[in-house]
């Protein structure tokens, strides 16, 4: 008999103690943490890719398993012609160097005109390309929203430049100004000349349906006016962020 129980008597066990289930705090800590955890690993990535060319971007991954693959050349921004980046920032985001990754004014107007107007920056298309998924949603403008000001601040203005000239889409199965200016004028985008640059440029807001090698009478005008828009904002300063 065990020393100290008396005659008759069971041990006692402690009851097993209870499992608690979560807890809409335990599940809100836990979202937190996802959260930061992403978070953390995307800033990682916008610190990386200040120095670091982003070898490719989800859009590319998508299309390549779409067609079975696309072209792109990285090329950084001296070895490209001085007026494809005036060309594209002349058509795309004649402001670019004026803000902060929002041109407020352009949304003015977009909100004024409809939805047929778009308003932008390369900055937006930059962080859409590189870290997000194409096509219209309220989550993505929103996360796009909240990541446009953090590239602005991390990134120079000429790094936001290089990286969009070099991820935007310029055709069926092309990406960067590197690939178009092989595919359409059988030469590096170095030796591209100011019209040519120009008929890129005019392509990009529709880079399957637009060729700048054979282009519409449309296209040839668009040039023209981006071709202008170069020089203006050259002439004004409005360049001076992204040219040495």
């Amino acid at each position: 008999m065990a020393k100290g129980r008396k005659p008759g008597t069971r041990s006692r066990r402690k009851p097993a103690p209870r499992r608690r289930g979560f807890t809409l705090r335990d599940i809100l800590r836990w979202a937190g943490r996802g959260v930061a955890a992403v978070a953390g690993v995307w800033l990682f990535f916008v610190l990386l890719f200040t120095v670091v060319n982003p070898a490719v971007t989800p859009y590319m991954l998508a299309e390549s398993w779409r067609q079975g693959g696309v072209s792109r050349d990285w090329v950084d921004l001296e070895e490209m012609a001085p007026e494809v980046a005036l060309s594209v920032v002349a058509a795309e985001d004649a402001n670019f160097c004026l803000h902060w990754g929002f041109d407020m004014r352009a949304i003015r107007a977009a909100l004024d005109e409809g939805a047929g107007r778009g308003a932008s920056t390369i900055t937006q298309q930059v962080v859409k390309n590189v870290f997000l998924w194409q096509g219209r949603s309220w989550p993505r403008k929103a996360l796009e929203a909240v990541m446009t000001p953090v590239v602005e601040l991390v990134w120079s203005k000429r790094r936001i430049v290089e990286v969009y000239l070099n991820v935007a889409e310029t055709g069926n199965g092309l990406f960067g100004v590197e690939a178009a200016a092989e595919a359409y004028f059988g030469r590096p985008a170095a030796d591209l000349r100011p019209g040519q640059a120009a008929l890129i440029a005019a392509a990009l807001p529709d880079p399957k349906g637009r060729n700048p090698s054979r282009p519409s009478g449309f296209l040839r005008a668009r040039a023209a006016v981006i071709a202008d828009g170069a020089a203006t904002i050259r002439a004004d300063g409005r360049a001076a962020c992204f040219e040495d």
